[in-house]
This record gives C-alpha cells, structure tokens and sequence, in this order.
C-alpha cells in the first residue's frame, strides 16, 4: 500500500469519525440521517480502497441507499421530517398544557 492510499484511508476515517460525531449531535433528525449516510458512503470508499469491490457496492447500495431511505421514510411518516420545525413540534411527547384555575 502506497503513502498516498494510507493518507486517503487516514482521511476517510476522519471523515466517517466527524460524521458519526454529526449523528449524535446533530438537533435536526435529517441532518442525521444525512450523516449517516455520509458514513456508509465513507465505509464504502474505504472497502473499496483495500481491494473489496463486492463489499464496497454492497455498503453503498445497503449502507448508504436503502437505510437512509428508510430512515428518511420512517421520519417522514412520523412527521418529523420537516426542517423548520420549532423544538417543541419535533418532540414525540405531546406538550403538557397547563390549564387555568377556575375562579
């Protein structure tokens, strides 16, 4: 393996890390399964550098299409695929309203 593939790997593996990083911390559901994404894609790059092309197309059709599809689909039925969703719209409780004494 040549310096200029293990820098490429190096760089692969950072880029998963910051990205697997991005799906927990991320406050916007779609912006994880984004990142998750980007981490299948990233895997599949990485398989496809170490000589397992067989792998790597099954990453990047499974890992990267069909889970973030479903992922997607699975946020879009619970209705919490919008992007411009205050905080309190996106929670899956319903709110507690406080009702008012009677006088």
């Amino acid at each position: 393996m040549s310096d200029m593939e293990i820098w490429i790997l190096l760089l692969l593996c950072l880029m998963m890390l910051a990205a697997a990083l991005l799906v927990l911390l991320a406050g916007d559901r779609v912006a994880a399964v984004a990142a998750a994404s980007v981490v299948s894609l990233g895997l599949a790059l990485l398989f496809a550098l170490l000589r397992a092309p067989d792998v790597a197309m099954t990453e990047a059709a499974v890992g990267a299409g069909l889970s973030s599809l479903i992922l997607a689909l699975a946020l879009r039925r619970l209705g919490l695929w919008r992007l411009d969703n205050t905080e309190a719209e996106r929670s899956l409780l319903p709110a507690r309203r406080r009702e008012k004494p009677h006088a």
